[in-house]
């Protein structure tokens, strides 16, 4: 037989202990044995060598490749500045890495500072003495004294318990306090059964001594947390678009490298020259600022979402979240407050709500008897807090002590004499004070269990006879507080016999009325439901509590619309095959109840499958599968085990569903974002192309050095770039549907966008200007002119610096690839601002001061060259707008309200 289902002598002759506790000696022989009572951590990969992967991703291996080439070129032809490239594209995968990793490391920090869940230290026997001991040094067989407001430190079964009840939510998910006592169970669940406390729980009301039978990875607790540390990690879909983006650009960099340093072999190019030449190539194709701009866009992402409560530990789950089509939420504390409320009462024959009391003192005397037995009957512990009174224990007994202290100013004092416990069987308490009149008994409880019980109803101030019409009078305002979601209980009273003893007491009672409680819901949920609505995003709540509190929640915040939703529990879900839960998923609503943590993740696992995009909720260490599970988990920081918070990607610091809302919808603005910085770079990256195409293939000289295509990458465009990745999420961001999974960042429209429309203005302006210099100094098609001839260096500094004038014209050209650049505005993104002044401030530097010239290689171009670049950025501005135009006018080919399309 299993513990649970022994007697308490039985259980603890299984454990081998005495009555009195084990001896120190035995406990030290155990400890050996067993080990100390923790969860060990699976060996994390040490900080120095994560941060040494965020050097070595396939993004930064091309950079180390084009480093290296450029060291090489430097050491074959000296003097060509071939180094500094090789320095610079190394600080560019420094800087990127660096950041990566200092946000997630921050983030950890953070999390580690949070509250410990299981408690430090327990009282317990050990030889016959209490001795309060670290809970790493319990061992099975040691028997535990716990009182209301411990947490369980291991798997224990209780010997002895007085009024006790406990909070399984963090393992079980159930929000209501269970009561437990120490009798043999028949149950065939361990977890479910009445005699057991497990690890990580915490008792809400009560006494009791347990003896321990299961500590550190061999709990309920443990052995979730180790299926959450061993579960894999979910690729985010930004991961998978940037590793996709990598590998095409490095295709095409290397290649076009490749095919004309062929060409320059078989034209008779000198090898070094050749190759340095198809290093310049590849520094022009691939988009260096693309991974730091990237990387920092995430950061300052993921810091705005701190500020709105939202905690990113993975920089990659920001956009991850813009992408979820479902959200599996959790009921209390995300979806309510978590703070139960008297809501509405039936005195006598009459209906009233609660609030009515607070200012009529004479109407709560009236009803003194039913707010006495409200303020009597329950566990709680009293406390001062910051100068208020705090009662400790469940949240709904101290919403009913609460409720009468708002009736009645001022109860007198009573001594308990007697307590008859509440217990799932008999669905009710009831407590005995000696008052002025004699003892009297209060009782309160579920009201099927507590009306057949009454034989009289206290109405008017005096007690009548219960008849059928009287209790039909009742059982319909219990229907009707049931339809509104509250949760109902009932209360009554009786002057007992002296003599009585027990269940005996509670017969022949006195009605006193009813009470509804609710947890009210969150303000902010109802609105943030229906953005999830409009945004074409699913939302299912899964939780541990009754089927019918969680359809009436669901229905006060719209989660809910039609009459008969899908509502499953968790043992259905246990029951049904594959094919029979992807029908359940795929209806419009369904609800999740009673759900144990393997359901849970069956759930989350049956979404992917279906090819959703999954973010789930959860606070406790049943949680932790499924939150590991899911594309993007979601822990709560306040209500939050450490178990679950280290499984997440994310950590709502408010516990609210609300700031998830705000998260997809931050994370929808950064996909868009990064789509309109990797525009803003390719277009620049085609005008750093084309002098070298021109040079291999037309013979003229070579247009801009390496070395200054990457001051363009990683200097002037690089606060620019980093506004358009920090614009606002566009209006109907959250109108739109989720987007889908197979769109990639670089798409065929944006592809042709950057590289044969913009790009080649661009680029035509950067030829044009450095023509402009050489032939405006005599020179013509054929003639050669020498690396460091004044005029030469005069032409490429006018062809960077007629890219730096186009690139400022096009940050404002990609803040939206179809709204006009005067509908998006020209101030309103600080940052783009502050990069064009940088830009400007660094044309001056790379132009007109001496170490600019030095480093990048420049001269001071003639100042006619300014009005001659001057039409080429408006007319890059007018072909973009008439470009706009088109498609709007496409997109909106008829009259009429404009219909919903995907922000640009």
């Amino acid at each position: 037989m299993k513990i649970h289902q022994l007697s308490v002598e039985d259980a603890l002759g299984s454990l081998g202990t005495p009555p009195n506790g084990l001896s120190s000696a035995e406990a030290r022989h155990r400890l050996r044995e067993h080990g100390p009572n923790r969860v060990e951590k699976i060996a994390r990969t040490p900080a120095g060598l994560r941060l040494l992967r965020e050097f070595v991703q396939f993004f930064s291996v091309i950079l180390w490749v084009a480093a290296a080439l450029a060291f090489v070129a430097e050491w074959s032809a000296p003097g060509q500045g071939m180094a500094r490239i090789g320095y610079a594209l190394i600080g560019v995968i420094l800087v990127s890495g660096i950041f990566s990793f200092w946000q997630e490391y921050r983030v950890e920090q953070t999390l580690n500072a949070l509250q410990q869940l299981l408690p430090q230290q327990v009282n317990l026997l050990r030889g016959g003495a209490v001795a309060r001991l670290s809970v790493e040094q319990l061992v099975p067989g040691d028997l535990l004294l716990l009182e209301q407001g411990d947490i369980v430190p291991a798997d224990c079964r209780l010997i002895e318990a007085f009024s006790l009840r406990v909070s399984n939510a963090v393992v079980t998910g159930e929000a209501m306090p269970q009561a437990r006592d120490a009798g043999p169970s028949e149950a065939a669940d361990l977890i479910r059964s009445r005699n057991i406390l497990l690890a990580g729980t915490s008792l809400v009301s009560g006494q009791g001594k347990a003896v321990v039978f299961a500590t550190g990875a061999r709990t309920e607790f443990g052995k979730i947390a180790h299926l959450a540390q061993t579960a894999d990690d979910v690729v985010s879909p930004l991961r998978r678009q940037l590793a996709y983006l990598s590998r095409l650009i490095a295709a095409l960099s290397i290649g076009i490298g490749l095919v004309f340093f062929a060409i320059g072999a078989v034209i008779d190019v000198p090898f070094w020259q050749d190759f340095i030449f198809s290093i310049g190539i590849i520094v022009a194709m691939v988009p260096e600022g693309l991974l730091p701009t990237l990387t920092l866009a995430l950061v300052l992402a993921a810091q705005r979402l701190a500020r709105r409560n939202v905690l990113i530990r993975h920089l990659g789950s920001v956009e991850t979240l813009g992408s979820a089509t479902v959200i599996c939420t959790d009921k209390t504390g995300t979806l309510t407050e978590n703070r139960m409320r008297a809501q509405e009462l039936l005195l006598g024959r009459e209906r009233y709500e609660t609030a009515v009391f607070a200012n009529r003192p004479e109407l709560g005397q009236h009803f003194h008897r039913f707010f006495e037995a409200a303020h009597l009957c329950h566990d709680l512990k009293e406390t001062e807090a910051n100068g208020s009174r705090v009662y400790l224990g469940d949240p709904m007994e101290a919403a009913l002590v609460e409720m009468a202290g708002t009736a009645i100013a001022e109860f007198p004092a009573m001594r308990r004499v007697d307590d008859i416990p509440f217990d799932t069987d008999r669905m009710r308490h009831s407590v005995v004070y000696d008052t002025a009149d004699g003892p009297v008994l209060y009782c309160k409880g579920a009201p099927e269990a507590v009306l057949p019980l009454c034989r009289q109803i206290l109405d008017e101030g005096r007690s009548v006879p219960l008849d059928a019409a009287l209790r039909d009078t009742i059982i319909g305002a219990q229907e009707a507080m049931a339809e509104k979601g509250l949760r109902i209980l009932a209360f009554a009273m009786r002057k007992p016999a002296v003599d009585g003893v027990g269940e005996a007491l509670e017969q022949d009672l006195v009605f006193l009325g009813l009470v509804g409680l609710e947890d009210p819901p969150r303000r902010e949920v109802p609105e943030a439901v229906r953005k999830c609505r409009d945004a074409g995003i699913k939302v299912i709540m899964i939780t541990g509590d009754h089927p019918h509190t969680a359809v009436a929640i669901a229905r006060e915040i719209g989660l809910v619309r039609s009459q008969h939703p899908a509502v499953v529990s968790g043992e259905q879900v246990r029951n049904l095959s594959e094919p029979e839960l992807d029908e359940v998923l795929r209806r419009p609503e369904v609800i999740f109840a009673r759900v144990a943590a393997d359901q849970k993740m069956r759930i989350v696992e049956g979404l992917r499958k279906s090819g959703q995009v999954v973010a789930v909720t959860g606070d406790g260490v049943n949680d932790a599968p499924a939150l590991k599970a899911a594309h993007i988990g979601i822990a709560m920081g306040i209500a939050g085990t450490d178990v679950a918070r280290a499984a997440a990607d994310m950590v709502l610091l408010d516990d609210n569903f609300a700031s998830i809302v705000n998260g997809v919808e931050e994370g929808r603005a950064v996909f868009q974002n990064i789509r309109k910085f990797l525009t803003y770079v390719l277009v620049h990256n085609v005008a750093e192309l084309v002098p070298f195409l021109a040079f291999a293939l037309l013979g003229v000289p070579l247009a801009l050095t390496p070395i200054q295509a990457l001051a363009i990458d990683m200097g002037t465009d690089s606060l620019t770039a980093l506004g358009l990745g920090v614009e606002e999420a566009h209006p109907q961001a959250m109108r739109q549907p989720p987007r889908s999974q197979h769109q990639r960042l670089m798409s065929l429209p944006l592809a042709l966008r950057a590289y044969l429309f913009l790009g080649i203005i661009e680029a035509a302006a950067a030829m044009a200007a450095f023509f402009f210099v050489l032939e405006g100094a005599g020179w013509r098609y054929g003639q050669s002119v020498a690396p460091g001839d004044p005029v030469y260096l005069a032409a490429t500094t006018a062809c960077l610096n007629a890219i730096i004038v186009m690139q400022i014209v096009n940050v404002f050209l990609c803040r939206s690839s179809v709204r006009s650049v005067f509908a998006t505005g020209i101030f309103n993104n600080r940052l783009i601002l502050w990069g064009v002044v940088l830009e400007f401030v660094l044309l001056v530097a790379i132009d007109y001061t001496s170490w600019g010239n030095f480093v990048l290689g420049t001269a001071a171009p003639p100042g006619a060259l300014w009005l001659f670049i001057v039409p080429f950025a408006v007319g890059m501005l007018v072909l973009e707008e008439l470009r706009k135009w088109l498609v709007r006018r496409t997109l909106d080919p008829a009259p009429g309200p404009a219909p919903l399309r995907r922000a640009a």
